[in-house]
């Protein structure tokens, strides 16, 4: 190891995080220790099953902690004892006391999927789409006591492109998430990095999601329920009721189509050769993907070749 590399913990849990922890395995750094959460159940079955970054430290041979908390002095004890310079956090999913900020030689940094102070919190990414932003990406924080409260060291751009879904938009800023961390690694040893402070009277909260967000109400306007679609895709999913039966909506686009006065918003005005067309509370939506219960999403297009009465001009959906 160079005198130039850093020993580092790497703390993370999800698939967002085990990108980071990959572009680090393929550095001069040395991870000496990978904080994940415990194993969860998983499946239809509910096997425990290890998480993403698990997954990944155990193919290369890396010591996995998965401590409840970090507050108890016996857990504080062991992470002291790695000796790390640095401690990476991304998306870890446990609150650090400021014990733990204190033990690396460098303290701990973040890596959060948002331009801060613009979203704090759980979801960043959602609520980035759901709210109509136009541009995201990555902060590299320097940690403290508050909840993405930190300096900010590193910040990396990225658009938010019109057809963007949530999972889409993880996707990229997972991969960007871990270029401009590895990019700031020795800047930040070299004491380089200057942080910025955030300015709070500009933050946002991003808090988590719950699966009743995935409710449509037709009466909102057409442009809001198409962000909702693409903002709640891979999860919760937007959904809706017909006929006493739930929905789920996977794909929707802007229609152009002229709502009448006195339709009542969730009426299917037509059907399109890949679309259903519904009227909403302002404009209407072409519905390009949908799930019935117990089936896999379907194109409309292949849905409406055995069902298209259930879906007929002049029917609604609740």
């Amino acid at each position: 190891m160079s005198t130039s590399a850093l020993k580092i913990i790497f703390a993370g849990t999800p698939d967002f995080a085990a990108a980071s922890l990959a572009a680090l395995l393929q550095t001069e750094h040395q991870i000496v220790a990978v904080y994940t959460q415990p194993d969860r159940p998983a499946g239809r079955g509910r096997k425990l099953t290890p998480s993403p970054v698990k997954q990944l430290a155990l193919e290369h041979g890396l010591p996995v902690c998965q401590p409840v908390s970090l507050r108890k002095a016996d857990a504080q004890r062991e992470l002291a004892a790695f000796d790390a310079d640095l401690m990476i956090v991304v998306a870890y999913g446990l609150l650090l006391p400021q014990v733990v900020l204190d033990t690396p030689r460098l303290g701990c940094i973040n890596v959060h999927a948002s331009l801060l102070p613009r979203w704090r919190g759980a979801a960043p990414i959602h609520r980035a789409l759901l709210a109509g932003d136009q541009e995201t990406g990555i902060t590299i924080m320097q940690m403290d006591a508050g909840l993405d409260t930190g300096a900010m060291l590193s910040i990396a751009r990225c658009p938010i492109l019109p057809e963007d879904t949530s999972g889409a938009l993880h996707d990229r800023l997972a991969e960007l998430g871990a270029q401009t961390l590895v990019a700031a690694l020795a800047p930040l040893a070299a004491g380089e990095l200057k942080g910025e402070v955030q300015d709070d009277d500009l933050a946002c909260y991003a808090h988590k999601l719950e699966k009743q967000e995935g409710a449509l109400d037709w009466a909102r306007p057409a442009r809001e329920l198409e962000r909702q679609i693409r903002g709640l895709n891979p999860w919760p999913v937007a959904y809706t009721e017909q006929d006493g039966q739930t929905l789920r909506v996977w794909g929707a686009r802007l229609d152009t189509t002229e709502v009448e006065p006195g339709v009542l918003p969730g009426t299917i005005l037509a059907q399109c050769r890949d679309a259903l067309v519904v009227a909403t509370g302002a404009g209407a939506l072409a519905l390009t993907e949908l799930q019935l219960p117990n089936k896999k999403p379907m194109p409309v297009s292949a849905l409406l070749n055995a069902y298209r009465e259930r879906f007929a001009a002049g029917t609604r959906f609740n």
